[in-house]
């Protein structure tokens, strides 16, 4: 049986419009897939967003409750309570230091080297340095 040439390119169009409608279909299988993809991810991310800011809703109600644990008027309450017999500081607890912190600990652990003892006689001589010249 021979072919001619009108029936073989029916064939080879039956079977590249077989292959483009796979392709296309499997293109358009890819994509669904990728938008079901990116919806789950975005529902994921939305649920952590609500987790995230429900904690942060805790922590700023915690956070005001120990501020108002921490008043002087409830802590003075809580003294009498509880029969502890504590006394407010009658002096500030908070030291602000005006100098560099640097300088003053360098100096007070510094201060043993340089004081007068170390040094022997209680003077400090300079160093003098000497030229030497070594090329005749």
């Amino acid at each position: 049986m021979k072919k001619n040439n009108s029936q073989a390119f029916v064939n080879q169009l039956l079977v590249y419009t077989l292959v483009m409608i796979c392709f296309s279909g499997s293109i358009g299988l890819g994509t669904v897939w990728l938008r079901h993809q990116i919806s789950l991810t975005a529902n994921n991310t939305k649920q952590l967003e609500q987790r995230i800011a429900e904690s942060e809703r805790h922590l700023a109600e915690l956070n005001t409750q120990i501020t108002a644990e921490q008043s002087i008027d409830v802590l003075a309450r809580r003294n009498s309570e509880w029969k502890l017999g504590l006394v407010l500081p009658k002096e500030p607890q908070v030291v602000r230091v005006s100098e560099s912190p640097e300088r003053r600990l360098a100096a007070r652990n510094n201060a043993e080297v340089f004081a007068p003892e170390a040094v022997g006689n209680g003077t400090v001589s300079p160093v003098r340095f000497r030229v030497v010249n070594n090329y005749r």
